[in-house]
Order: structure tokens, then C-alpha cells, then sequence
């Protein structure tokens, strides 16, 4: 017995120790919860990449898939002249798009930086366009209520002491061949410079709303949080913007206050995330086709129903959207991109209100056929979204008593309940079941949208 003291002693004295060592800051989980109910309420947000990349119009990993070197990569940044960009129109668009507020690439991987920075030459104040276009931009989307966020990538492929790694264009196969490359290189610089410029973007332009972190690759011929000094830098983002919201990819998944969403890339999830047994905030990251950066020829555009989808498919599963553009080398949002953001705002103008302010239903309401719900525990109103428009009549499982009133979103004309309308087959409803006549022809939106205002007692 007294060995499993003991024992029982040690182990708590070191995960007790370890578990402290785990926690980089003492906000707890409600202010926490309250720090992001800006962000959780907005749900819809624009992303942006823009870079010289833009100039070779072929994907911003340009430099890593075609391996270019830096002479040659060299010609982006002397012609990069950027003389047709217009903040303003790029704000005016995403808040008519219903969007909430927007990240933009302060530098990405290639290490260009569109701000004026004091700790490099490879800026946009450099180029022929000469001017910092980060400021531009902070003040035209505050000007139209837009909340701002940053971008900012821990990878460099230009910076002379970011040591060679699997994903930089240099990359090689062999531990040997990766020490020979970085001989003269030292990460140590590297991190005084990365950090250095995490200050300025933190300090020169005001409160900053959002700061993204791009990104840790652990493992063979990687880098995670002791190559960037993670610990270090986060608590430094803290202290110079306490009321940030900072994403997940500086490898520190496993601390308090290391990060507060996750970022699920490129795909749908299947359920709401979840880190240590708890759902989690999170948004993903969705681009219109296969590319960040402007990319001329890609033709796989996404259609006006699947970005919608894409939307409501995340509120319902209480997560944001983060949907990307790529601007053109002359500082113009891709005329598709344009297209599409607009016709994301006809479908918003009117069902908003299934957006701003929603996130899963209960799990005491069953998802109906072909449809997705979201839910306002403010209002208490449950939306259900019509993926495909069904033939008069529509069931809503287990809802027999709990609704109050029904009617279209886009027009606010009501939807009556009744019994199923039919010749020849008699329909049945299941006990507890509420059947909806909808019109014969569908409503003039992509997706029709159904709000149920509910009782009180739900």
C-alpha cells in the first residue's frame, strides 16, 4: 500500500508539474469563449493571397513546385506593379458577399511582405508599385465594419538563415545532403527575424482582430514549435494584442492559450471537432478551385450551390468559413472569384439569418431529408435548408408540438402544416411527425430556406 502511495505520489507531482508547464496563459474558458463571440457569431469571413506569385499566375507554391531559384524567382518581385489595386473595391465586395471580416497574407512562404518592414529589402515598398499595401488595405475594410486578420507565414523561402527543409524548393533527400545546404544557415536568426516581424504587424497598424500562423510540419526533415520558438512567440502575440484570436498551426496544440481554433484545409468535415474530448472552435479554409494564389488556367471552379453548401454545411456543424481570393498581379480579385462572391451575396441578403448567430441544432432535432439545419439559440429558431427542393410535401421528424410558426426566409410568406398531400398512396405521417405543403415551383433562391420559429419550452 504504501508503495502505491508513493507511486500515486510521483506520478501526480509529475503530471501535476507537466500539465502546468502545458499552460502559456491564465484566461479561462469563459473568457475565452467570450473573446471569440464576435468571431463565432459572424461565421463568414474573406481570405486573401497575394504575393508576387501572383505574377507567375500559376499557383503560389509556384516556387516550391517548379523549383525555382531565387534569381530566377527574382523578375516577380522587379515587375510586381500592382497599379489597379483598389482596396476599397475588394472591402465593398466581401461585405456585399455577407462577409464579416478578412485575412490577408502579410507574407507567405515565398517571404515577400506586402507591409513596409524595417527587417527586409523583399518588400512591396521595393517594388515599383512602392507603396504598403497591408496599410492600404487595413484601412479600407475598417472602413466598411469589417474586422481585420493577418496572415503571416513562419515558413520563408527567401530569408537567407531558414534552414532547407521538406517543403522549401531546395529540398533535398538525405539527412546529409539537408547538412551540407544548411552549413552557413542558422535558425536561430531566422527566429529573431520571424519574431521581429510578428511585432510589426502587431504594432503598426492598430488592433488587429485575427493572426493567422502558417504553418508547423513536424517529423523527417521538418520543422514544429522549437524551430519557430513557439512558446515564445505566442506569448509575445498575447501581450502585444490580448484580445486576438489566433489560429492552430504553430505546433502547439497540446497548450493552453497556444492557440483558440482549429483550421480544417481543402476538405468537409464529418462532425464538429473535437481536442480532448471537447468540441472546439474551428473554420475552415476553403479556396473557389484548386489554387491560394491567383492561377490563370485553373478551371475547376466551384459552383454557386457547392460554396454555399459549403457555408451552411459548416454553421451546422458550428463552425466558420474562410473563403479565399486570389488577386491578379495588377492587384484586381479574379473576375470568376468576383462572379461567385456576388452570387454568395444574393442567397445572403435574404437568409442571413440563418447564418449570423447559428451553429448546430440539437441533437433533439433529426436532420430532414436533403437538408441541413442550423440553429439561433438567441432567437431559438431553427433553420432547415432545402439542398434539393422536394415535391409539396416535406416531413420534419419528431417536431409535433414544437413549432410555433413556419415561413420561407427569402420572403417571410408562410409555410402551413397539414396533413400530405396525395392521390392513390395513402402517406402516413410517423407519430410525432410534422409534414409542410411547400409551393409546386421552387422559391427564386439556390438553396430555399425554411425558418421555424419555435415554442419556448424548447
Amino acid at each position: 500500500m504504501k508503495k502505491i502511495i508513493i507511486l500515486t505520489t510521483l506520478c501526480f507531482i509529475f503530471f501535476g508539474s507537466n500539465a502546468q508547464q502545458k499552460k502559456i496563459w491564465n484566461e479561462t474558458e469563459e473568457e475565452k469563449k467570450e473573446r471569440l463571440a464576435w468571431w463565432t457569431n459572424d461565421r463568414f469571413g474573406m481570405f486573401i493571397h497575394w504575393g508576387t506569385y501572383s505574377l507567375a499566375g500559376r499557383h503560389e507554391w509556384v516556387k516550391k513546385k517548379e523549383r525555382i531559384d531565387n534569381e530566377t524567382y527574382q523578375k516577380y518581385f522587379d515587375n510586381f506593379n500592382p497599379d489597379l489595386y483598389n482596396p476599397q473595391e475588394w472591402a465593398k465586395l466581401a461585405k456585399a458577399a455577407g462577409m464579416k471580416y478578412a485575412v490577408i497574407t502579410t507574407k507567405h512562404h515565398e517571404g515577400f511582405t506586402l507591409f513596409d518592414s524595417k527587417y527586409t529589402d523583399y518588400k512591396i515598398t521595393n517594388t515599383p508599385y512602392g507603396k504598403d499595401a497591408i496599410k492600404e488595405w487595413v484601412e479600407a475594410f475598417r472602413a466598411e465594419g469589417l474586422k481585420i486578420g493577418f496572415y503571416y507565414s513562419i515558413i520563408d523561402w527567401h530569408h537567407p538563415d531558414y534552414t532547407i527543409d521538406r517543403v522549401h524548393p531546395k529540398s533535398v533527400g538525405s539527412q546529409k545532403e539537408y547538412d551540407k545546404l544548411n552549413k552557413d544557415r542558422d535558425m536561430s536568426v531566422y527566429r529573431e527575424y520571424l519574431k521581429n516581424q510578428v511585432i510589426e504587424i502587431l504594432t503598426i497598424y492598430g488592433k488587429v482582430d485575427i493572426l493567422w500562423l502558417d504553418y508547423s510540419f513536424p517529423g523527417e526533415f521538418g520543422k514544429g514549435k522549437d524551430d519557430w520558438g513557439s512558446i515564445e512567440l505566442i506569448k509575445l502575440v498575447r501581450k502585444l494584442q490580448p484580445e486576438i484570436i489566433v489560429n492552430d498551426r504553430l505546433d502547439l496544440k497540446e497548450y493552453w492559450g497556444g492557440w483558440d481554433f482549429t483550421t480544417p484545409e481543402q476538405f468537409k468535415i464529418k462532425e464538429w471537432p473535437t481536442h480532448n474530448g471537447k468540441r472546439i472552435p474551428w473554420e475552415t479554409c476553403q479556396t473557389f478551385s484548386g489554387s491560394w494564389g491567383y492561377y490563370r488556367d485553373e478551371m475547376t471552379w466551384k459552383s454557386n450551390k457547392q460554396l454555399l453548401e459549403l457555408l451552411i454545411e459548416s454553421v451546422s456543424k458550428g463552425g466558420n468559413l474562410l473563403l479565399n481570393v486570389g488577386p491578379t498581379g495588377r492587384g484586381v480579385i479574379d473576375y470568376r472569384a468576383e462572379k461567385a462572391l456576388y452570387q454568395i451575396g444574393d442567397w445572403m441578403k435574404y437568409n442571413y439569418r440563418s447564418i449570423y448567430g447559428c451553429t448546430q441544432a440539437p441533437s433533439t432535432f433529426e436532420i430532414p431529408d436533403n437538408g441541413l439545419l442550423t440553429y439561433n439559440p438567441t432567437t431559438n429558431r431553427l433553420y432547415v435548408h432545402l439542398l434539393n427542393y422536394p415535391l409539396q410535401n416535406y416531413t420534419l421528424k419528431g417536431m409535433k408540438g414544437k413549432i410555433k410558426y413556419v415561413q420561407f426566409l427569402h420572403d417571410a410568406s408562410e409555410v402551413k402544416i397539414a396533413s400530405p398531400k396525395g392521390h392513390w398512396i395513402k402517406q402516413e405521417l410517423g407519430e410525432g411527425d410534422v409534414n409542410l405543403i411547400l409551393p409546386v415551383n421552387k422559391p427564386p433562391v439556390e438553396i430555399p430556406v425554411i425558418e421555424i420559429i419555435l415554442n419556448s419550452t424548447n
